[in-house]
């Protein structure tokens, strides 16, 4: 089991687009739940499910195994809530850390969240220009939500 420490900003430029790499990513749930999700994710050319508890601070529990891509590819279409998500996945190293900005497409197009995975919760980090408002706290940005309330239907 891993602990994944995570922190969440909106972006205000894309600016970073030009020192990075990129992957589409198409992800499900399973189990979309307040205190726990199960998700179904293609990401390049591999196939995991992952299984989270509910956040306590900026850390959680996860549980992550790679999975077959046909079995992938069958439970995002039978099995997992929809809309599906659906994004393309830039990474960027800044200043020692790796911020992983996703560009959502579909019902969640317009939206790009970046994130970045820390050793412990008091891990200091400088931000990129690119990096906004800090929104990982507000539940509206979990992509469990976003299944439930599309970016497209928020007022603006």
């Amino acid at each position: 089991m891993a602990k994944e420490i995570e922190r969440k900003f909106l972006v205000e430029n894309v600016s970073y687009r030009k020192n990075a790499t990129s992957k589409r990513i198409c992800q499900g749930y399973i189990c979309a739940e307040k205190d726990r999700v199960v998700r179904v994710r293609i990401y390049g050319e591999k196939a995991f499910l992952t299984l989270k508890n509910a956040s306590i601070g900026f850390s959680r529990d996860e549980f992550e195994y790679e999975i077959p891509m046909n079995d992938a590819e069958s439970l995002l279409e039978r099995c997992c809530i929809k809309p599906i998500i659906e994004k393309i996945r830039y990474k960027v190293f800044y200043k020692n850390f790796c911020w992983e900005i996703d560009e959502f497409q579909r019902e969640n197009e317009g939206l790009i969240i970046a994130e970045i995975e820390l050793p412990d919760e008091t891990t200091k980090f400088e931000k990129p220009d690119f990096i906004g408002e800090e929104v990982t706290c507000d539940v509206r940005y979990y992509n469990a939500n976003l299944i439930k309330h599309p970016y497209c239907q928020w007022k603006k």
